[in-house]
């Protein structure tokens, strides 16, 4: 009798224990059994006067299988006919760029379809389907908003080392590696930051007292918001330019797109009135060569310049750069190589006896 009793308490214990694991499992992933659904769309359904170079969003309500968003699920048509264009999806947003820009006055047709899930594989519950109709003006090129990145002259992920003596004016800011990381300064402690003679402003990093910590993570994300917003902008005004080599060009405000490395063999001029904008979309590196001088002309401000650089942007030694560098890598400054602008590297910043200023 003994045994039995203590067999069937065993199997009691055994199936409540089950049952909680279950129970358990089912809270730690509450959407594990819910389908998607799409939360906004943009253009909104039945808007009017959308630009002509217009991309098309939508975002989920939670995060999505991205190999299930694609040009199959996500479709575009003007009338009957199919739209060309590319997918792309992030952050629980999928786009819709199109290949070419929308005709004016013309109604399109956006739809989702249920091949769309959810990274549990539930699907959209029923196709999304939203409308909408261009007007006749294209968006105006805009300004990349850097947040809170914009307070740092130079901000970097995982190292800032320089070899002495540089003269930096502004913030710089490392997130998140520790204050070790940054070297050749001789920095000075002090409360949330540190100070060095080479830097008129404060120095910055993950390991400081709060909130400089949180301040440095809001920072890097931001900055990596940047890039991605960079990167994301469509209908380029000038595509491959000179294959590369922009040596002696004077280049107008627009948006620049190249597929490989650009480089700098000589002088450049930007030409720009002081609320023109240049993108510069650079999917290799960015190299420019010793004693080579950017010029800014008309106006043009380097804050409203901005390079995004997939690759590592490099200076040759005592060249003069001026805009926004944001990097998928590293930034170099070679010897005696000055700068106006804001170095942002998802790497590293290497410094060698430069002059820095902000924009």
């Amino acid at each position: 009798m003994k045994i039995k009793n203590l067999i069937s308490i065993l199997a009691i214990a055994t199936v409540v224990f089950a049952t909680g694991c279950s129970k358990d499992d089912d809270t730690t992933n509450p959407e594990s059994s819910q389908s998607p659904v799409v939360t906004t769309n943009y253009p909104a359904n039945n808007a009017t006067d959308a630009a002509l170079n217009e991309t098309v969003t939508a975002t989920f309500s939670q995060a999505m299988d991205s190999l299930t968003v694609n040009a199959t699920t996500f479709t575009l048509k003007k009338g009957e006919v199919a739209v060309e264009g590319t997918v792309s999806y992030e952050g629980e947003t999928a786009t819709f760029m199109p290949l070419a820009k929308f005709d004016k006055s013309t109604n399109y047709t956006a739809t989702i379809t249920t091949g769309a899930k959810n990274l549990e594989g539930n699907a959209l519950t029923s196709n999304v389907v939203w409308s909408f109709t261009t007007g006749s003006t294209e968006t105006v090129l805009t300004a990349v908003d850097l947040g809170s990145a914009s307070n740092y002259i130079i901000l970097a992920k995982t190292a800032i080392n320089n070899s002495p003596t540089s003269a930096i004016t502004g913030d710089m800011g490392l997130s998140p590696a520790a204050t070790s990381y940054i070297t050749g300064f001789d920095l000075v402690n002090a409360t949330g930051y540190a100070t060095s003679a080479q830097v008129t402003g404060q120095v910055f990093a993950a390991d400081m007292v709060a909130p400089t910590s949180t301040n440095l993570t809001t920072a890097v994300e931001n900055m990596i918001t940047a890039y991605n917003d960079a990167a994301g902008r469509s209908f380029p005004d000038f595509i491959e330019l000179g294959t590369g080599n922009i040596g002696g060009k004077t280049l107008a405000p627009g948006l620049y797109k190249w597929t490989n490395t650009v480089t700098l063999p000589s002088d450049i001029s930007i030409s720009g009135s002081a609320d023109d904008v240049w993108i510069f979309q650079v999917a290799g590196d960015l190299t420019m060569s010793d004693a080579v001088n950017v010029t800014l002309v008309g106006g043009a401000q380097a804050k409203n310049i901005f390079w995004q650089v997939a690759g590592e942007a490099s200076f040759g030694t005592t060249s003069h750069f001026e805009g926004v560098i944001l990097s998928m890598t590293a930034i170099t400054f070679k010897t005696g190589a000055s700068f106006k602008g804001r170095a942002l590297a998802q790497t590293t910043v290497i410094l060698d006896a430069n002059t820095m200023v902000t924009p």
